[in-house]
């Protein structure tokens, strides 16, 4: 028995001293005569390959990329249609109002003509001694009185002006709608166009307001361009194109060109022309409830019996006659339209100026608008072919004096 424990012994002991290590191993346990039992084995070393990324695990980062940039993208193709329908909605709201605000118009000019009217012949009327009746001297005075007042507030409100800042605000709503569809249907929206179109929006509710109150000034001291637009930001924030991005030296003297005349020519005559036409509205606006007010006061110091002689008629008659023409003149002939329409015009070549501006400005070429689509739009907006267009370019030299500048950029407006 001694004998069989010393010789199991020397075979372990040999085994172990026999044992080398590999990568590959089992570990020997000992046999126990009553119970068998499995030998566990170490799994294999790990393999160079297997720590190399499989073309499944490629493919499926590469799906997660994708389905989160999906989400994304439709995340913000949603913010837009939802601005849109916004859009959409104010622009059929403003084409409301615009059209009642029109209606104001005619309405408020054919009533206080009809009133002055009215009282001037009550006035002529109860000024002849055969059928006096201070009946109808006290209506004229009090229809005159009526006449002055609603002069003054419609003076004050300009309702034909009103209507064009609806009109205007519609026209501009409609075409960021339109501008929107584009971007969607272009594909790939950024956080950059969600955020300059929501600012764009708050420009227009800005520039002309939907509520009646607060007023825009009807009659500022200085003449200047309607301004409608946010503060452009500059190209650099924008992605880049490619290196040369359509735009070379011919083109920039061009656009320099362009801008040189625009800001001569075209925004100065408007600007010009638009504070001719301010002067008047303003000579009529004054004009109007004096002269009424006048007839009003003639009208009361009509009474035959009294010796005051001719000159109260006369300041009724004559004062009523004119109120009503010059109430016809400013409202019949829409002079806080006229006005309104001069501004935006203004308006217009200032925005275009600013976009050219912001591209110049713009040292690096691949950070502007593409140079040939750029040059087009710039054509479309000033009504002219892109030949004309080029041929602006001469006016962009400092060598060229102001005197030599000829025509005009646009042909549109």
């Amino acid at each position: 028995m001694a004998s069989l424990q010393a010789q199991h012994v020397l075979s372990l002991t040999s085994t172990s001293l026999s044992y080398r290590p590999r990568f590959r191993a089992s570990v020997h346990v000992p046999i126990n005569r009553s119970k068998t039992s499995t030998i566990p084995k170490l799994p294999a070393l790990i393999s160079v390959k297997d720590l190399l990324p499989t073309e499944q695990s490629t493919t499926k980062d590469s799906t997660l990329s994708q389905t989160h940039r999906s989400h994304k993208d439709e995340a913000l193709i949603s913010k837009l249609y939802a601005i849109t329908e916004a859009v959409a909605d104010r622009a059929e709201k403003h084409a409301i109002v615009g059209q009642q605000r029109n209606d104001w118009n005619s309405l408020l000019l054919n009533s206080i003509n009809s009133i002055s009217l009215a009282a001037t012949l009550m006035a002529a009327i109860s000024s002849i001694p055969i059928a006096p009746s201070a009946h109808l001297n006290h209506s004229s005075t009090i229809l005159f009185a009526a006449a002055t007042g609603m002069m003054l507030l419609v003076n004050k409100l300009q309702p034909s002006q009103l209507a064009e800042e609806q009109r205007k605000a519609t026209q501009l709503f409609k075409q960021l709608e339109r501008s929107i569809q584009t971007t969607i249907a272009l594909g790939s929206p950024t956080e950059l166009d969600v955020a300059e179109t929501m600012e764009k929006v708050l420009a227009i509710d800005k520039a002309y307001p939907l509520p009646l109150l607060p007023l825009l000034e009807k009659f500022p001291k200085k003449v200047e361009p309607a301004v409608w637009w946010p503060k452009l930001q500059p190209r650099s924030q924008r992605t880049k194109r490619s290196m040369n991005n359509g735009w070379s030296n011919e083109l920039e003297e061009e656009m320099m060109g362009v801008l040189r005349v625009m800001k001569m020519k075209d925004e100065e005559q408007y600007l010009e022309v638009g504070e001719l036409v301010l002067k008047i509205s303003k000579a009529l606006a004054i004009s109007g409830p004096v002269l009424s007010g006048l007839a009003t006061v003639g009208a009361a110091m009509i009474n035959p019996s009294q010796a005051h002689g001719s000159w109260p008629v006369l300041f009724a008659v004559i004062g009523g006659s004119l109120a009503t023409i010059v109430n016809t003149l400013e409202h019949g002939g829409q002079m806080g339209m006229v006005f309104e329409l001069f501004r935006n015009c203004a308006g217009y070549y200032k925005h275009l100026e600013e976009e050219i501006e912001n591209n110049l400005n713009e040292s690096e070429w691949e950070n502007r608008e593409d140079g040939e689509l750029f040059r087009m739009k710039m054509a479309l907006q000033l009504g002219r072919s892109l030949s004309e267009l080029k041929g602006l370019a001469p006016y962009a030299y400092p060598s060229c004096p102001d005197e030599d500048v000829e025509g005009f950029a646009g042909k549109l407006f």
